[in-house]
């Protein structure tokens, strides 16, 4: 039998925490010891969030660090606490539904209730009580980054918690789209009816992209009338109520309104600060209040920025040795501090893009399709539909003149990679914070 190698388990967490804290979470001093043995680690996970986070994000910063530890070229392997019965294996492109992975991040535990959000998070958890009577459907509506898919999210791994048995499905309404259309394509379009509309929990999120798209729109129907009839819970999100979504049917309006809708605002300081010792406390880290309280001051637009800046602090003091000081704070915040003075213009983000990328605008708008070029191509327009009021046709044309569709796709491939890669995180907080403080 292969002798296990010595190593300290605790000594390589720090290792983690410190070289690559915009990955670091505290939950991963709940982790039981991994064990090291024929140069592979090997860790126990009990939660599935958990996991696909570790596997997705973190095995490149643990190998590396154990290697720096060990001297020796090792293997990390992130494994499930109970084993996984052998399925058959299918392609992405087979399944008739897929679901979107939820986030170890986003659950009630890390949610921060403030006046902004106080009945969306009460309307999530009697939902989780009373799944299917109460607040059925569930429509959330606000403006990006203001936590609609951390609520969305932390009521599915709620339900499926305290439901083991009930199949409870999150996705993205591009996911949602997509499958729809591939089960046409494939002949499986009685598969992708049959397990939509069996499931205990149906969640979909951004549901304004159904705009424009009939015969979606007329499948969701029929699935939301199924699954209503039958008592099953149904949780949507949106940037918008229900009757300003453009060309959504009166049919789906009407069904969207049968239950609650309810609106995130942004929120006010005081919710910005506890939202920002919760992400600290989540990264493991112990900040002066006084230093969150000014963030918590300059940075007013949403969430997902406040959260940008948090991370660009901590890495500014943990990786370039800078102190947690009020002094760093405020050069760290200042080059997107202040109010507003105008709105993004595409201009500004092509030019912010550009330079980030150092490429020429006329590659980004030019039809060279090489990853160095379509990646920043997909974070301007990414940008563009999160920072201006421009349209999907309107942002295309803009773009050399691509449909809405290459636009849409853009913007949803960065938002899920948002969520598992932290390099087009740290880009997209960097970008925004810069294009906002232009304003």
């Amino acid at each position: 039998m292969a002798k296990a190698t010595e190593f300290s388990w605790s000594a390589l967490l720090r290792a983690v925490r410190h070289t690559y804290p915009q990955l670091y979470r505290a939950w991963f001093d709940e982790l039981p010891a991994g064990r090291l043995e024929a140069g592979e680690l090997r860790v126990v996970v009990d939660q599935t969030p958990r996991l696909q986070y570790l596997r997705q994000s973190c095995t490149h910063a643990f190998a590396q660090a154990l290697m720096e530890q060990t001297g020796h070229l090792v293997a990390v392997r992130f494994v499930p606490a109970q084993p996984i019965e052998q399925q058959a294996v299918t392609t992405p492109q087979a399944e008739p539904l897929m679901q979107a992975p939820l986030s170890a991040d986003y659950t009630f535990d890390q949610f921060v209730v403030g006046p902004s959000n106080r009945l969306a998070h009460a309307a999530c958890r009697a939902v989780c009580s009373q799944p299917g009577s109460l607040y059925n459907p569930l429509f959330i509506h606000g403006s990006s980054g203001l936590g609609k898919t951390h609520l969305l999210q932390a009521t599915c791994a709620e339900l499926e918690q305290r439901y083991p048995d009930a199949h409870v499905v999150y996705v993205t309404c591009e996911t949602f789209v997509n499958d729809f259309v591939r089960a046409i394509e494939t002949g499986r379009l009685p598969e992708f009816r049959q397990r939509a509309r069996s499931l205990d929990c149906l969640v979909i999120d951004d549901i304004q992209f159904l705009a424009g798209r009939e015969s979606s729109q007329e499948e969701l129907f029929h699935t939301f009338n199924v699954l209503y009839q039958a008592g099953k819970q149904i949780v949507l999100s949106a940037d918008s109520p229900p009757s300003q979504i453009p060309t959504l049917e009166e049919r789906l309006i009407s069904r969207f309104n049968w239950g609650l809708v309810t609106q995130i605002d942004p929120p006010n300081r005081e919710t910005r600060q506890a939202i920002l010792h919760k992400k600290a406390r989540l990264r493991g880290c112990e900040i002066p209040d006084e230093v969150l309280d000014l963030i918590a001051q300059r940075v007013e637009s949403n969430v997902r920025v406040l959260e940008g800046a948090l991370t660009k602090l901590i890495s500014e003091t943990q990786l370039g040795g800078k102190p947690m000081t009020i002094e760093t704070a405020r050069d760290v915040i200042e080059h997107f501090a202040g109010q507003p003075r105008r709105s993004v213009q595409i201009g500004d983000i092509l030019d912010a893009v550009c330079q980030h990328f150092r490429l020429k605008t006329h590659d980004l708008v030019g039809r060279k399709r090489s990853r160095s070029v379509s990646y920043p191509r997909h974070i301007a327009m990414y940008l563009a539909r999160k920072l201006t009021p421009l349209s999907l046709q309107e942002i295309g044309l803009h773009f050399g003149g691509r449909d809405h569709s290459t636009v849409l796709h853009a913007e949803r491939t960065i938002d899920s990679l948002r969520q598992t890669d932290s390099a087009t995180a740290e880009i997209l907080a960097e970008l925004t914070n810069r294009l906002l403080a232009n304003r």
